[in-house]
């Protein structure tokens, strides 16, 4: 009985740790530092229902970590080459009055990467409680004009628009995919936990619309 307890204290340890770095710059994930969600647990709880997240999207989202762990570079450096070819997604990056037209700002772009692929790890492993509601309140506020740059000290443009993070969701769901797809699982693994990851990513859309359609914290933002 006690190995078995010990077995699943150790489990949630590990879930718990699963940490890019012991020091990610911006990472404030339970923290004072991060923002606190206007969302309930009750809403958070209705809103999981209305997109049908169920616990076993949970586990199939843990069996996703577990697939990615070590492909989160690979996934976010996909991801950026997509944006750096489409112009109007890059531009959010660079510094629009000293090189629009050039390379990310070097330390916007390594800070925000690793907390890209610290992103992915917390999709899959972390339990989604109020620690997790904050952080994807102080996401979405790093999107809007309320927070973007000053994490990172930077200077780029103000706010990068809704409808672009809602739209570029679909190039994050499509290309996860072969990530989820390259350890091995059979296809019934992979669908479930694809669509448990997309159920995931649409829930968190839904959170960061907040800050973006909330007329008194991002205004015409959309």
């Amino acid at each position: 009985m006690n190995d078995s307890r010990n077995e699943r204290v150790d489990e949630m340890k590990s879930t718990m740790e699963r940490r890019l770095a012991s020091k990610i710059a911006g990472y404030d994930y339970g923290t004072e530092a991060a923002a606190r969600s206007p969302l309930s647990m009750a809403q958070w709880e209705q809103l999981k229902e209305s997109a049908g997240f169920t616990s076993d999207d949970e586990q199939y989202l843990k069996m996703a970590g577990e697939v990615l762990a070590d492909q989160t570079k690979a996934l976010v450096d996909t991801w950026r080459s997509a944006i750096a070819k489409t112009p109007h997604l890059a531009r959010h990056s660079k510094d629009p009055a000293k090189d629009p037209d050039g390379k990310p700002i070097p330390r916007y772009a390594e800070n925000g990467g690793l907390r890209f692929q610290q992103w992915i790890l917390d999709t899959c492993f972390r339990t989604y409680d109020q620690n997790w509601l904050n952080y994807q309140q102080e996401i979405a506020l790093r999107h809007t004009a309320i927070k973007k740059n000053t994490t990172d000290g930077v200077e780029s443009t103000s706010y990068i628009p809704l409808r672009d993070i809602i739209a570029f969701a679909a190039v994050i769901n499509d290309t996860v995919r072969r990530f989820l797809a390259a350890k091995g699982r059979t296809a019934d693994e992979v669908q479930k936990m694809h669509t448990a990851w997309c159920k995931s990513v649409q829930l968190q859309i839904a959170l960061w619309a907040e800050p973006n359609t909330n007329t008194k914290l991002g205004p015409d933002q959309w």
